[in-house]
């Protein structure tokens, strides 16, 4: 294969020998979620271990479109700027119907922004540049391989954790424990608990192909969709471009398919050859699947936390799975790290229930319609399908209709209750929005410079008045607290510059205000910190 997949070291745990101290954080699951959580809370001073079972990155492609929101919250982890450079950096889509092209769209038409709308970048790369930052924190991050959890129970005030390895079993206990142990999710199988959504009967198949010349080649690259392609007639394509010459194509192959018949080489070279036709080309890796879209009720369970793809999944069509699994990193760390920290009660854990759990209604609700639009499941939504891609070739408003998988999208949490109601050209619940800056070192970005904790943001002359001590950052102006110029004029264009912006330790707005009065913003911090109804 491409990649060369060598194991990470087996190290036997001291809880063999001897009874561990209790951990503040266990995590369950070393993949980009696990690794991810473990990061996050140590740059918040949060020690945990990361227990594993296995002791090599995911064998595959897997998870390899990562979005703008994706790429930003990896720079706060400090891997953003790695991931861009070894990715395939992408923001058109283009669709075709037969042979022929639809439409194109454009991710992010505008300029001003570090990362682009997304990068293809194969997940055992993301997960390699994960460990070798976890290793980077070597006294807050306990990394342990083929460590299996075999069991857990809450006792309340803590979990108490049984783990197999290949010279023995222990137990440890930690204040929390955070499932992120994937799809099939162990820890979710042994609390019994319900996950409910829709299951996909439809079958395809996943390719990576390594051409050095390919057909597709385009002067940027794209994400190209084709319905009913003369190649592949009456079913759907996919293909993206990844690094090291790498195709991802993925192929609809229907219900009634046998995944072992499928995934041979003897089954798999020819549809690849009716795709490049002589265009020489290498099997990476291959595999068939199908898919569900299902969700927890609840994430949060006590002291027992799902994160990712073990609290909810989605079709791979949209890129909303890992996506949306990291922006849950992004949500629970900082509230996790305050309750350990004493600054909040257990209580706040429940916005991250609240707020993830509404995000992954949303992600469902996309990745259900982009399923249905294109596999029918009945002759009505087959003959609008057919009717919306014909009338597409010529009509502009039914390319809107045409649904091949609306991509990842930051979730929006203006109307969860940690937000103060405002209006704002960036209103309460919205991400930041990035913007070119200059700051003492140089040129720099609006996302790289979020201090990472409740902040005081102003765009324009006035200064930032010192509430609490909270943290402060100015865009146009000096003064004794880390300020930056707007050479472009886009951080003012797309904040304004009336108004006063309280930022979430994860660059979310929770509170707009007109003015510097500290009661406002005082009550406005604590609703975000959870401490008002």
């Amino acid at each position: 294969m491409a990649y060369d997949y060598a194991p990470f070291p087996y190290v036997a745990p001291p809880g063999l020998r001897t009874p561990e101290p209790r951990h503040p954080v266990a995590i369950a699951g070393a993949g980009p979620i696990g690794l991810s959580m473990a990061i996050d809370l140590a740059q918040r001073g949060v020690p945990s271990v990361v227990l594993d079972d296995n002791n090599v990155v995911s064998v595959g492609s897997r998870a390899i479109c990562w979005a703008k929101r994706s790429l930003e919250i990896f720079d706060r982890l400090g891997l953003g700027e790695r991931m861009l450079a070894k990715g395939v950096t992408w923001k058109v889509g283009r669709l075709f119907h037969g042979d022929s092209p639809v439409y194109a769209f454009d991710l992010l038409p505008d300029e001003g922004h570090k990362y682009p709308a997304f990068i293809n970048l194969q997940q055992y790369y993301v997960e390699q540049y994960l460990v070798e930052r976890a290793q980077q924190f070597p006294d807050l991050i306990d990394l342990r391989f083929l460590n299996t959890v075999t069991d857990h129970a809450d006792h309340g005030d803590h979990v108490r954790i049984d783990i197999d390895t290949p010279d023995g079993s222990y137990t440890l206990d930690a204040d929390y424990y955070l499932a992120c142990d994937g799809a099939g999710s162990p820890t979710r199988k042994r609390m019994n608990l319900a996950f409910e959504g829709q299951t996909f009967e439809e079958h395809f198949l996943i390719v990576d192909v390594e051409m050095e010349r390919s057909p597709f080649a385009t002067d940027t690259p794209e994400r190209w969709f084709w319905f009913a392609p003369p190649f592949h007639p009456g079913q759907s394509a996919l293909l993206h471009r990844q690094p090291d010459n790498i195709y991802r194509i993925d192929l609809q192959l229907g219900p009634d398919t046998d995944p072992k018949v499928e995934a041979t080489e003897e089954k798999v070279i020819p549809r690849i050859k009716a795709i490049v036709g002589d265009t020489p080309f290498r099997l990476d890796w291959m595999s068939v699947y199908k898919f569900r879209c299902a969700k927890l009720d609840r994430f949060v369970h006590g002291r027992v936390i799902f994160v990712g793809d073990s609290a909810h999944v989605v079709s791979p069509f949209g890129a909303r799975g890992g996506n949306g699994g990291i922006q849950d990193v992004d949500n629970l760390g900082w509230k996790l790290a305050a309750v350990l920290h004493g600054d909040a009660g257990h209580s706040l854990l429940e916005s991250y229930d609240e707020e993830r759990g509404t995000a992954a209604s949303e992600n469902i609700l996309h990745s259900t319609r982009a399923t249905n639009f294109m596999t029918p499941k009945s002759p009505v939504e087959a003959l609008f399908r057919d009717a919306t891609l014909d009338l597409a070739h010529r009509h502009p408003f039914a390319r809107r209709l045409i649904n091949s998988g609306r991509l990842s999208q930051p979730c929006v949490l203006s109307r969860a209750s940690l937000q103060t109601p405002g209006d704002a050209p960036v209103p309460p619940g919205t991400p930041l929005i990035d913007a070119p800056l200059i700051g003492p070192e140089g040129d720099t970005w609006l996302v790289s410079e979020i201090p990472g904790r409740f902040a005081l943001m102003r765009c324009g002359p006035d200064p930032i008045p010192d509430i609490d001590g909270l943290a402060r950052m100015g865009i146009g102006h000096g003064a004794d607290y880390p300020c930056f110029d707007d050479p472009a004029g886009l951080a003012a264009a797309r904040y304004g510059t009336d108004h006063l912006y309280l930022l979430r330790p994860d660059g979310h707005v929770c509170a707009v205000f007109a003015s510097d009065d500290a009661e406002p913003i005082r009550a406005a911090l604590a609703r975000a910190m959870g401490r008002q109804p």
